[in-house]
């Protein structure tokens, strides 16, 4: 039989064992989300790594993971193992029709379980004035924090922002403030800055403009803080975001960051004209390049669909000459695209017509439709061109779709969408 120190010693590794393990389970139960409000131009497949969580006093946990799964259990992981005989009796009392009254002294426990912080926010939709009190005089001012920043916590106090009194609103904001950077930054406290930044009145929303402003490029390419940059651009009145004014010889930089394209699309389709003029001339200063960046043309396709006329004309223009090299394209071939379905007229018929035109090295088509991301820009310009240039097209793709046809199966796929489309349009000429 071992000795009483090293029964003990076996219990407390037991112990830190199975914590770390339920932590793995959760996290496999309730994988990090990936959706986020950005403009639909942008791809959603981004990764938001979690960051260290921060305690109620304002610190930062340490950055070391197991000092971090090991917070994050005392915080998360402990629900299981230390929660109230009214949260067991709540899980295993699965008919019983629960009230928030039936909860009353436990809304922080359950607002930290996942069943728990269901039942929390849809009893909030319809609660009475005096329930929504009691549930907030629960949160505020001490559990605010803890919850903002927990993985279903959260979701109760972006609840109590929609549903409750401007005055609840108000306080559970001034919470917050102080610690505006670090919550910004954390995977579900940016999700509560964004739903307040919403819910409050304009002079919170300045508040909350203040203590960022000194970090808004940190938040800017931080894989959560961005949303928030995001979010104040959307809803606070544009004379109270001073900072926007320093994107201003960085846009370059912000166009081609991963993140950097979101905030500065936001800003092209919120912020009024004397502030986007100038950022938009910097964009027309890098057009080819920007359109052949991974991130990039995401920004010239916003500028060409939702900018002013003006500026859409002269960056579609510059693909004049440059068609076929920039349809061949990982990422200019997108633009192409766009060009080719938001050029005024006059434009998109001189495209077409570098399409058509002849040149030394071969018909500009057949090297289209054996490309892999031209393919799809020819297809475009079949769908969009006017009437006789769509004819002139599609009399040039056909031969061509047959020789490729016999000769080789290296281009199949694009060949059946082509031919598909090909002979859809010629049975309506």
């Amino acid at each position: 039989m071992l000795p009483p120190a090293l029964l003990d010693k076996k219990r407390e590794l037991s112990y830190t064992l199975n914590l770390q393990q339920q932590l793995v389970a959760q996290a496999l139960m309730y994988p990090r989300t990936t959706s986020s409000p950005h403009l639909p131009i942008y791809p959603a497949n981004v990764d938001y790594p979690q960051l260290p969580l921060m305690m109620p006093g304002g610190a930062l946990y340490g950055a070391n993971l197991a000092t971090q799964l090991f917070h994050q259990g005392i915080q998360q992981g402990s629900r299981s193992t230390l929660q109230s005989p009214l949260l067991h009796e709540f899980h295993a009392n699965k008919t019983r029709n629960w009230e928030l009254r039936d909860i009353m002294n436990h809304i922080v426990e359950f607002s930290g379980d996942q069943h728990g912080s269901r039942l929390i926010q849809h009893k909030l939709e319809s609660a009475s004035s005096e329930e929504k009190q009691k549930v907030f005089e629960e949160i505020v001012p001490h559990n605010v924090l803890q919850l903002v920043q927990d993985v279903f916590g959260n979701y109760v106090i972006q609840k109590l922002f929609e549903h409750g009194t401007q005055v609840q609103k108000g306080r559970l904001a001034a919470e917050m403030e102080g610690h505006m950077l670090a919550l910004s930054k954390q995977m579900y406290g940016c999700r509560v800055v964004q739903k307040a930044i919403e819910c409050i009145l304009p002079e919170q929303q300045a508040s909350f403009v203040r203590e960022l402003e000194p970090h808004v490029m940190e938040c800017i390419y931080d894989a959560n803080g961005n949303h928030v940059i995001q979010k104040l651009i959307e809803r606070v009145s544009p004379d109270r975001l001073g900072f926007v004014y320093a994107f201003r010889g960085n846009v370059q930089t912000l166009a081609t960051h991963t993140y950097g394209c979101r905030v500065l699309q936001r800003a092209l389709q919120y912020l009024p004209e004397v502030i986007t003029i100038p950022l938009v001339e910097e964009l027309r200063a890098n057009t080819l390049l920007l359109m052949q960046n991974q991130f990039g043309n995401y920004v010239m396709q916003f500028v060409i669909e939702h900018g002013r006329p003006q500026d859409s004309i002269a960056i579609v223009a510059r693909l004049r000459g440059q068609l076929l090299v920039m349809a061949r394209h990982k990422f200019a071939s997108n633009v192409c695209e766009t060009a080719l379905q938001f050029a005024v007229p006059e434009i998109r018929r001189q495209l077409v017509d570098e399409i058509l035109s002849p040149r030394p090295e071969g018909a500009v088509v057949l090297s289209m439709i054996k490309d892999q991301y031209a393919n799809y820009v020819l297809q475009r310009a079949v769908r969009v061109a006017d009437l006789d240039q769509q004819e002139s097209l599609i009399n040039q793709i056909r031969p061509q779709l047959a020789i490729l046809h016999r000769i080789s199966n290296g281009y199949s796929k694009h060949l059946v969408s082509s031919k598909r489309f090909i002979d859809q349009k010629s049975s309506g000429l």
